[in-house]
């Protein structure tokens, strides 16, 4: 397509065409599970495809939307809201740069002169479209009379009992707006609203063009700072102290530039800037200001013009809903001091919030007349999606109100956080939560009895998909035998078997209680790490018969056959020692990956042709634990070691991947045969090569809920997030 056949299509097209470079980037609902290729190996056919990559790589697609920016001015509208709707803070310059690029500078730029060239432009633009042949007079008056519109009287006198316009000399304080500090999208939809009133009064039915706005905040819908970092920078204690580059102020700004952001990554890197005002402009956005307050303010209006907590209301009350927010890690003394000050603000009673560990003089301070006549705790149901993972410093007085005014939660990530029992309780009795995906992993705060409750007699877990209770040998799982029996054999989301993520990780399980539980036929990952009592045969005979469909399962520090010498060696061993790793990874090979990912043997002299049968499972990775990895030292066959970036290791089948036949009308299968020189297998060889010399998103069986995208548990990250789902242990 040239740059002159661009320009007959309309813009609806080319935006469109913008619009699936940019889902090309997107993770598929349904994942291969395997690391990300970068590698350009063709298109998949079907998912889930682990080669060819079921999505492009996002610099990939990032890169071309840049091209497309570059072609001619049609191309660079309808590509410029694509590119600018995901943004990843990386560096420290970039951060700067995007601040300069996207807040406000008022002492630079005053609101003075940007309404009045915008004025000016757009009456101009307005004039021309809909009759060019008027004169400059025309548009002087059009102008005069949008100029009216913000600077005439705060009364209800209509504009014809004025004095005419042309004979009234244009002042600084027409074009000064009611707010000092205006979000600069809000005062180009003003200026928009007054133009359409206008013309619609002199013309019904006329064009009235959008005011350009180059500022791109408005297109902004994620932001997250995953993958920033200050290390190696050679900056000093002082300067990191006391010269931050991601402060309060500058996120501050930024969040008030940017009125469609659904989704808010954080990291304990950035914590740091996360105070009161932008926790406000985070979660106060959208429904949370509506009906709140005075009421909204028209010209009419005699209340203080200068009310800037109540002009931010206004504001935020037209700015979209946040739908998800990440906060993984952040544990800093700013953060949990501001995250208090919201709750007792916003979500405490009066009597409740002088009760806190904030001191009720100070606390009368600190709140504002403007929300001490609140009487009913706000509700945020707009957010979908909330992650806490390793938010320790919480207290649960603060960790209740806050997770319980979220009633529209799909995905909620509460690991190794100070949750309690009560919460658990007060979460299992709302009306409106619907879980898909539940993590309570290391949670040493809570009761069997509550995890029970949760999942047993709440309707809040009916719907789950991808349950997390992982826990190690230092912080085990408080499940009792009993307890997990009831939950194994009662729970709805293990009676509808569509789990396809389930970690037990430290759980009581016995023979029994594997026999028990139901079919789980679209379960694809298992945890069942740290339970030393469970024999492996015993382990192997739950996923053959009960869940077939498993590619993913984890075994560190269980079954007594591969404890690799972790307990004492006996008089009584004769040969290789209990428990050596020599042993271990023959029993390995012996129970576990020979009856399960080996198809079973046949020999027909009849019909030599015919296809071998497929294995009895789909288990390909298998997750050990570091010493019994460096028994097996170079695998056997095409079971190669791949290491992460951190402690973790997997056992892999390299031969074993998603394939898409191009022409075959199967669709996509689990091949078990890949030739050595497949492009699948070739990338996994290096991936075990490697010996952790990896990225932090190489891995298998994420610790980790991916929050902002709504994936889950199988989701798939990189940056800091990845290294919390791929690389810790813990």
């Amino acid at each position: 397509m040239t740059t002159a056949d661009s320009q007959q299509y309309p813009p609806e097209l080319l935006f469109v065409i913008c619009a699936y470079v940019y889902s090309s980037c997107l993770h598929p609902a349904q994942p291969s599970l395997d690391p990300l290729i970068q590698k350009d190996y063709g298109v998949p056919t079907a998912l889930p495809s682990s080669i060819p990559a079921s999505n492009w790589p996002e610099p990939v697609a990032r890169r071309t939307l840049a091209n497309l920016c570059l072609v001619n001015h049609a191309w660079y509208e309808a590509a410029k809201p694509w590119l600018w709707t995901k943004v990843e803070v990386r560096l420290p310059r970039s951060w700067l740069s995007l601040v300069e690029e996207i807040a406000w500078e008022y002492d630079e730029e005053t609101v003075d002169a940007v309404m009045g060239n915008t004025i000016k432009a757009a009456a101009k633009a307005a004039i021309q479209s809909s009759n060019p042949s008027l004169y400059d007079d025309e548009e002087l008056r059009l102008e005069e009379s949008i100029l009216e519109t913000f600077g005439g009287p705060d009364l209800n006198i209509a504009p014809e009992l004025l004095s005419p316009a042309v004979s009234r000399d244009p002042s600084p304080r027409r074009l000064r707006p009611k707010s000092k500090s205006p979000a600069r999208w809000k005062l180009m939809r003003s200026i928009s609203d007054a133009i359409q009133n206008v013309l619609e009064q002199r013309e019904p039915g006329v064009y009235v063009p959008t005011p350009n706005d180059p500022r791109p905040g408005r297109f902004v819908r994620h932001l997250d700072f995953n993958h920033f970092r200050t290390i190696g920078m050679r900056r000093s204690i002082d300067e990191g102290v006391n010269s931050r580059f991601v402060t309060g102020d500058r996120v501050q700004a930024v969040l008030k530039e940017m009125p469609n952001l659904t989704a808010f990554g954080a990291t304990e890197y950035m914590d740091g800037a996360l105070t009161l005002p932008v926790l406000n402009e985070l979660f106060l956005r959208g429904a949370p200001s509506r009906g709140r307050g005075r009421p909204s303010r028209g010209r009419g209006s005699l209340c203080d013009i200068h009310d800037i907590e109540e002009e931010d209301r206004e504001r935020r009350r037209e700015c979209r809903d946040l739908e998800a927010v990440d906060l993984t890690g952040c544990v800093s003394a700013v953060f949990v001091n501001a995250l208090t000050e919201f709750v007792n603000t916003h979500l405490l009673p009066q009597a409740d919030a002088e009760t806190s560990d904030v001191d009720a003089d100070d606390l009368d301070v600190q709140r504002s007349p403007a929300v001490r006549f609140v009487e009913e705790p706000l509700t945020f149901p707009g957010l979908q999606r909330l992650g806490l993972r390793g938010v320790k410093s919480i207290m649960p007085r603060i960790l209740s109100p806050f997770v319980l005014a979220f009633p529209s939660l799909t995905h909620l990530d509460l690991s190794g956080t100070r949750v309690t029992p009560d919460i658990l309780y007060a979460l299992g009795d709302s009306s409106t939560i619907r879980l898909q995906s539940l993590a309570l992993a290391r949670c040493i705060r809570l009761t069997s009895a509550s995890i029970k409750a949760l999942l047993v007699d709440s309707q809040v877990t009916s719907q789950l998909k991808e349950l997390n209770l992982y826990g190690d040998m230092t912080f085990t799982s408080p499940l009792l035998e009993s307890d997990l029996r009831a939950i194994l054999t009662l729970a709805p989301c293990f009676l509808s078997g569509k789990l396809v993520y389930l970690d037990l990780s430290s759980a009581p399980l016995t023979r029994d209680l594997l026999n028990v539980c139901r079919l789980q036929p679209k379960l694809r990952s298992l945890g069942l790490s740290h339970i030393p009592n469970v024999e492996l045969k015993h382990i192997a005979e739950f996923v053959k018969t009960k869940s077939p469909n498993v590619e993913i399962l984890t075994l560190i520090g269980t079954s007594p056959e591969l404890d690799c010498g972790l307990r004492p060696v006996t008089a009584n061993n004769d040969g290789a020692p209990r428990g050596s790793p020599r042993q271990s990874s023959v029993t390995l090979h012996t129970h576990l990956i020979r009856p399960l990912c080996t198809p079973p043997f046949s020999f027909s002299l009849t019909s030599p042709a015919t296809a071998p049968a497929a294995p009895p499972t789909r288990l390909r990775v298998i997750e050990l634990s570091t010493m019994l990895l460096g028994g097996l030292g170079a695998g056997a066959g095409s079971w190669r070691i791949v290491k992460s970036k951190g402690g973790r290791g997997w056992y892999v089948d390299t031969a074993s991947g998603w394939v898409a036949q191009v022409g075959s009308g199967e669709g996509s299968v689990l091949r078990r045969d890949l030739m050595p020189d497949h492009p699948f297998r070739i990338e996994m060889e290096k991936l075990s090569s490697a010996n952790g010399n990896v990225s932090s998103g190489v891995g298998w069986h994420a610790r980790k809920m991916e929050v902002l995208h709504g994936h889950g548990m199988l989701g798939r990250e990189d940056g800091l997030y990845g290294a919390v789902s791929f690389a810790y242990q813990g």
